[in-house]
C-alpha cells in the first residue's frame, strides 16, 4: 500500500478485472492470479477487482473479500491496487472497505448505492459516512448511472470533495462528456478523474484526467496502457491510432452483456479456464460468439497475446 499516502501517483490504466469462475461457478483464484500476472507483464499501471465488470452483485461478501485478498497478494506493491468495495447496503460497503484496507488497498472505488435511487442529499450522507469511517484511506466515488439508476451530480461530488480530504477522485462512467468537464471545473485540476467509458478515455486526458478504468484492459491491456502513455507524452498521433484501432474491440466487449464476451474470448485464448458468468447473466450465445470472433479478427493486432502457459 505504498501509494496510499500519496494517491496523486495513482494514474494511468487501472485494469478493472472480471472475476473468473470455474465451469461449476466457483471463483477461480488460479485464473485470477494468472490475470494479474498478465496485466502487469503488459503494462497496466494499476489493478482493480470488484467493479461492475467483476459481477460483484452475484457474489457473496465472503467471495468478494477472498478475491480482494488474492489480487492484493499477487499485486504486492508493484502497482496501485484499487478494489471496488461498494454495495447497495451500507454495512456491507463498510465491511468490505475495511477488508480491502486491511489487505493493502491503496485506494477504494465505491459505487453509488444501486436500486434505491437515493437523493443527492442521501448520496452526500452515504459517501460522508464512508469517508468519516476510513479517514486514512483514499476514496474514489464510482459514478455509473446506467447500472445504478442514480447519478452523482457535479455539485454533490464537489461538495464531498471539499468536505472530505480522503475523497480524492471519481470514476466517471457516463457518456455525458459535459458531466466530466463540469465535475473537473467545480473541483479543480487536483481532482483525480478516471473514465470508465472506453471511447471517452482518450478525450479525458485533454481535460486533465488521471487515466482510465476501462474494461477493454481485460483483453487488450497493452493497447490501453500505451494509449495513456502516448497521450501524456504528447504523442497524439500514436494515441489516436490506438484509440481508433481498438474500436472493434470496444464493440466486442458489448456484443452481449459485459463481461460475457470478454470472458469467453479470454477462455478461448487460454488466459482463464472458463468463460462462465453467473445468473442473471448467461454465457455468450452462438450468435454472440460469431460476432466476437469477427470483431477480434478485425482488430487482432491490438489484442494482447496470451502466453502458452498462463495457468499453473
Amino acid at each position: 500500500m505504498k501509494y496510499r499516502s500519496d494517491p496523486s501517483r495513482i494514474r494511468g490504466s487501472i485494469a478493472p478485472l472480471f472475476t473468473p469462475f470455474t465451469e461449476d461457478g466457483a471463483v477461480d483464484h488460479d485464473s485470477l492470479r494468472a490475470m494479474v500476472r498478465w496485466q502487469l507483464a503488459n503494462g497496466s499501471h494499476g489493478i482493480s477487482i470488484g467493479g461492475s465488470t467483476g459481477e460483484p452483485s452475484s457474489q457473496t461478501l465472503t467471495e468478494r473479500a477472498e478475491a480482494i485478498r488474492t489480487v492484493a497478494d499477487e499485486v504486492g506493491d508493484r502497482v496501485p491496487f484499487a478494489p471496488g468495495t461498494g454495495s447497495a447496503k451500507l454495512d456491507e460497503t463498510l465491511e468490505l472497505t475495511q477488508i480491502a484496507a486491511d489487505a493493502g488497498a491503496d485506494v477504494v472505488l465505491v459505487i453509488t448505492p444501486y436500486y434505491a435511487r437515493p437523493t443527492q442529499e442521501a448520496l452526500y450522507s452515504w459517501y460522508s459516512t464512508i469517508a468519516r469511517e476510513f479517514p486514512d484511506l483514499p476514496i474514489v466515488a464510482y459514478n455509473v448511472p446506467v447500472r445504478t439508476a442514480v447519478e452523482i451530480a457535479p455539485e454533490t461530488f464537489a461538495r464531498l470533495y471539499r468536505d472530505h480530504e480522503n475523497i480524492v477522485g471519481i470514476k466517471e462512467t457516463t457518456k455525458d462528456f459535459e458531466h466530466f468537464s463540469r465535475v473537473m471545473h467545480l473541483c479543480g485540476r487536483d481532482l483525480l478523474m478516471w473514465s470508465g467509458i472506453e471511447l471517452l478515455c482518450l478525450p479525458l486526458i485533454a481535460l486533465g484526467g488521471a487515466g482510465f478504468v476501462s474494461a477493454l484492459a481485460n483483453i487488450a491491456p497493452a493497447a490501453v496502457a500505451q494509449t495513456y502513455e502516448a497521450a501524456v507524452a504528447g504523442d497524439w498521433d500514436r494515441a489516436r491510432e490506438l484509440h481508433y484501432g481498438v474500436h472493434p474491440l470496444v464493440d466486442l466487449l458489448f456484443a452481449e452483456t459485459n463481461p460475457a464476451p470478454s470472458k469467453w474470448l479470454m477462455a478461448q485464448r487460454g488466459l482463464i479456464r472458463s468463460g462462465h458468468v453467473r445468473p442473471p447473466l448467461i454465457p455468450l450465445t452462438a450468435q454472440g460468439q460469431d460476432k466476437v470472433r469477427a470483431l477480434a479478427a478485425e482488430a487482432e493486432q491490438y489484442l494482447t497475446p496470451v502466453p502458452a502457459r498462463s495457468l499453473p
